[in-house]
């Protein structure tokens, strides 16, 4: 076996909160829902020349591969630039993302063209986040530090997903306090990482307008398969455990990986890496 072989998600429509709840949020399975986004202007409003001429001026923190590498890039931003002119760069290819860009902040009229579907409890639009970048940009695989629930639709381009469940994250050789894996699940390497090949996970291809359901600290690792731009909306961890864990990821776990990459960041990072192997292979 020279790849991971993935399973695929079902596409769902019509459902009510209750059968979502009971199908896929109670059980922390991923599914595509179809409808959730139907609602949306976004959808037929938000092409990139509307942005350029009505937000070109937004001034944005913009990222790139080196974004979650030891060192001084670690976690850091690449550049700052006006939303227009990053806009023109990705069309051009430039490998440049955008994490989490709250653009409501400076357009709250924006908010307007999102509906929250009543699918789901505790969706609110104070957590409304865009996600951007170029045609073949990989997003490393990693997992959502706040363990939320996520809501995916693209608005602009078509997207790959290739996600596995936090059962997964031996398998997956996760950084000890950290969110991430440096496994390369598309080219995996099993000579040195032997227990992925035992990985089970899911591939998605995700068009515009259809939401991909990212169950609670579930891994992720995402292609551009075109230039362009989603929202993700946030729904609370519906267990107590879950909600606690999100905190400690917070306000413990990350802030002591910043603190050691500060200090000895190729040590902490060496250190990372073969404490992940030992709980791999154990």
């Amino acid at each position: 076996m020279s790849q991971i072989e993935y399973l695929s998600v079902p596409k769902v429509s019509g459902l009510s909160r209750q059968e979502f709840n009971q199908q896929f949020m109670e059980k922390n399975l991923p599914c595509i829902v179809t409808d959730f986004a139907k609602d949306w202007s976004a959808l037929g409003k938000w092409n990139p020349e509307y942005f350029k001429k009505s937000y070109g001026q937004n001034i944005v923190k913009v990222y790139d591969s080196t974004f979650s590498q030891a060192g001084a890039t670690y976690m850091g931003s690449k550049a700052i630039m006006g939303f227009g002119e990053y806009l023109d760069r990705i069309a051009q290819g430039e490998d440049l993302r955008m994490f989490l860009y709250n653009i409501f902040s400076d357009a709250p009229e924006l908010k307007n063209d999102i509906t929250l579907p009543s699918l789901v409890k505790g969706l609110s639009k104070r957590f409304l986040f865009m996600f951007v970048g170029p045609k073949g940009a990989i997003t490393q695989i990693h997992y959502d530090i706040d363990m939320s629930h996520v809501f995916h639709t693209p608005i602009e381009g078509r997207k790959r997903f290739v996600i596995f469940s936090p059962q997964q994250s031996k398998k997956l050789y996760r950084h000890p306090f950290t969110v991430r894996s440096y496994v390369d699940v598309d080219h995996p390497d099993f000579v040195k990482y032997p227990a992925l090949k035992d990985a089970q996970g899911y591939e998605i291809y995700l068009n515009p307008g259809e939401t991909l359901f990212i169950p609670a600290g579930y891994w992720h690792h995402i292609e551009y398969l075109d230039a362009g731009y989603a929202i993700s909306l946030r729904a609370p961890n519906h267990s107590l455990r879950g909600k606690i864990k999100g905190v400690y990821n917070l306000l413990v776990m990350q802030i002591i990986d910043r603190v050691f990459n500060k200090l000895i960041p190729s040590a902490w990072f060496h250190w990372k890496s073969i404490r992940a192997d030992k709980l791999a292979n154990a």
